[in-house]
């Protein structure tokens, strides 16, 4: 078994014994595929590499890590994504993440606040042929107005709050994937659905563990 079907394996496993709480049996298919196509390994330290198809997640310098594959493919999956959508990310850490949703949507965006991080990733990205993901160094906090609204926002890192600018620019219906809760204490992964209204509805889905979102008014970002 290679290292990649291992992880979709391991990703199985924990949708399996996490159903109750998500109420998935399965991931979409064209999530799964996604996360096939994408090498891993490459988006980790060199040092990192023989850990990179592991459930856990890894660190990747300035206090920032790349997020276990279970937590990649359950938050891309409640994005649900479609072909022709814009879609924002706030923490692009390793790109790891950006890469995976590139081959879901028409556009990402993702905003990283450590400048040598996303000075790196752009670099990256160009480097392995993802010509669909642009990377900005910003606050993500903020978002990105200029090409907002967006169909779908990820958010890659734990904020004690849903930051406002973030439910301004997401499109009437969209949704966005957030980790909401304090640094080190308890974080909820919530699902956030713009309405008709401008009103928002959030559903918890599962308890998880971030680093912190910096930036705006919190203390302390990143995938």
């Amino acid at each position: 078994m290679s290292d990649i079907d291992r992880m979709l394996r391991d990703i199985q496993r924990e949708v399996d014994f996490t159903r109750r709480l998500t109420g998935k049996d399965a991931l979409d298919d064209r999530v799964m595929e996604a996360m096939k196509k994408v090498p891993r390994h490459l988006f980790v330290p060199e040092e990192s590499r023989i850990v990179a198809y592991e459930n856990g997640p890894v660190p990747i310098g300035h206090g920032q890590t790349i997020s276990q594959p279970y937590i990649v493919a359950l938050m891309t999956d409640l994005l649900n994504t479609q072909p022709d959508h814009v879609v924002l990310e706030v923490g692009t850490g390793s790109c790891y993440q950006s890469a995976i949703l590139s081959h879901l949507v028409k556009q990402v965006y993702t905003i990283e606040i450590v400048e040598e991080l996303a000075k790196q990733a752009r670099e990256h990205l160009q480097r392995l042929g993802y010509t669909n993901v642009e990377v900005r160094a910003a606050d993500g906090n903020f978002g990105w107005p200029e090409h907002a609204p967006f169909d779908g926002i990820i958010v890659t890192a734990a904020a004690p709050f849903i930051p406002q600018a973030l439910i301004d620019q997401l499109k009437t219906g969209g949704r966005l994937v957030i980790p909401v809760g304090q640094p080190y204490l308890h974080q909820e992964l919530m699902v956030v659905k713009k309405k008709e209204n401008g009103k928002i509805d959030t559903r918890d889905i599962l308890s998880v563990a971030f680093v912190p979102l910096i930036g705006g008014d919190n203390e302390s970002e990143s995938e």
